[in-house]
C-alpha cells in the first residue's frame, strides 16, 4: 500500500474528527451524560437536601408513577392538549401559507405582521392572555356587549376553561413559526402546476388538496413530529397560569409541570420525577413514530405523493 497515500488518508481522518470534536463533546456533555445520570436517579431515592444520598429501589419509581392519580390527570389533560392543538395549528399554518403564498396585494407586509408572534418570548405572550382572558379583559368585555355571555367568565381560574385558554394561546403564538416553514416549501412547488390545474378547471380547495397538500408531505410530518414533541413538553404557559400548581383543581396540570414540582417543589422525589421524565420520554418517541409512519409519504419522481 502506498505510505503517502496512508499518511493522505490518516491526515483526512485526524482533520475530521477535529472538526466533529467539538460537538461531540456538547453532545456528550449536555445529552448523553444527563440522559445516563436521569436514569440513574430514576432507579434511585433521592435526597439532594443536605448531603446528597441515593437509595437503589429498582423500578418502585416507575410503579409509583403507574399508581400516582395526578400523574394520570397530567397525561390526561396533557393528551388532550395535544389531540386539539396539534392539528389546529398544522391545519391553520398551512392555510396562512398557502393564502400568503397565492399573490395577493400585500403579502410581504401579512408575512411580517403574522410572524411577530414568534418573535415575543413565552412568559410576555403568557401575561398578554392572562389579561385578555381576565374578568375585566377585552375577550369578556366583547363577549358580553354582543350578548354571548351574561357575564364575565374568569377564563383563567375556572377549570373548564383554563386548559382551552393556554390552547388558544399556544395555537396563535405557534402557528406563524409552522406558517414559514410551510411557506419555504411552498416556494419549491413549480407555479405551472397550479396553471395546468386551473387550466384544467381545478378551484381553489382542489389545487390545495390535489397538489399543496402532497407536494409539501415531508414538511407536514416535520410540522406534526415537532408540534407533537412541543405540546407534549408543555410548561412555562401552565406554570405561570397556575403559579407551579397546576390548578385549578389540576385543569393546568401537565406532565412537565407535575416532573418540576416533584423534582424542585418535595423533598426525596427527585428520582420519582426522573421516572415520569423518562416515561414522558417513551411517550413522545412512541406517539412521534406512530405520527411519522401513519404520515409517511413518498414523494415520486412526477411531484405525486404514494402512500
Amino acid at each position: 500500500m502506498n505510505p503517502n497515500k496512508s499518511k493522505r488518508k490518516a491526515k483526512e481522518a485526524a482533520q475530521g474528527i477535529s472538526f466533529m470534536l467539538p460537538t461531540i463533546i456538547i453532545m456528550t456533555v449536555f445529552t448523553l451524560i444527563p440522559i445516563i445520570y436521569a436514569l440513574f436517579l430514576s432507579l434511585n431515592k433521592v435526597s439532594l437536601v443536605g448531603e446528597s444520598s441515593y437509595q437503589f429501589v429498582g423500578l418502585k419509581n416507575y410503579t409509583n408513577a403507574f399508581q400516582d392519580e395526578r400523574v394520570w390527570i397530567a397525561l390526561k389533560n396533557t393528551v388532550r392538549y395535544v389531540i386539539i392543538v396539534v392539528p389546529c395549528q398544522t391545519i391553520l399554518a398551512l392555510l396562512m401559507a398557502s393564502l400568503l403564498n397565492s399573490g395577493i396585494k400585500f403579502q410581504n407586509t401579512f408575512r411580517t405582521i403574522f410572524f411577530l408572534p414568534t418573535l415575543t418570548s413565552s412568559s410576555a405572550l403568557t401575561m398578554i392572555f392572562m389579561f385578555l382572558f381576565s374578568l375585566t379583559g377585552p375577550v369578556n368585555n366583547i363577549l358580553v356587549d354582543f350578548g354571548i355571555l351574561s357575564e364575565p367568565i374568569n377564563f383563567i381560574n375556572e377549570t373548564q376553561f383554563a386548559l382551552g385558554t393556554i390552547m388558544v394561546m399556544n395555537i396563535w403564538s405557534t402557528v406563524p413559526f409552522f406558517m414559514t416553514i410551510y411557506l419555504a416549501g411552498l416556494q419549491d412547488i413549480p407555479k405551472t402546476m397550479y396553471e395546468a390545474a386551473q387550466v384544467d378547471g381545478a378551484n381553489a380547495w382542489k389545487r390545495l388538496t390535489r397538489i399543496t397538500v402532497p407536494q409539501i408531505a415531508p414538511i407536514t410530518n416535520y410540522v406534526l413530529l415537532m408540534g407533537i414533541i412541543g405540546c407534549f413538553q408543555l410548561f412555562d404557559q401552565a406554570y405561570i397560569i397556575s403559579g407551579g400548581s397546576g390548578g385549578p383543581n389540576n385543569a393546568t396540570l401537565t406532565l412537565s409541570l407535575i416532573i418540576y414540582q416533584y423534582a424542585f417543589k418535595s423533598f426525596d422525589t427527585m428520582g420519582y420525577a426522573s421516572a415520569i421524565a423518562i416515561l414522558l420520554t417513551i411517550i413522545i418517541f412512541v406517539v412521534s413514530m406512530l405520527a411519522r409512519k401513519l404520515n409517511k409519504e413518498d414523494v415520486n419522481e412526477d411531484g405525486g405523493a404514494a402512500s
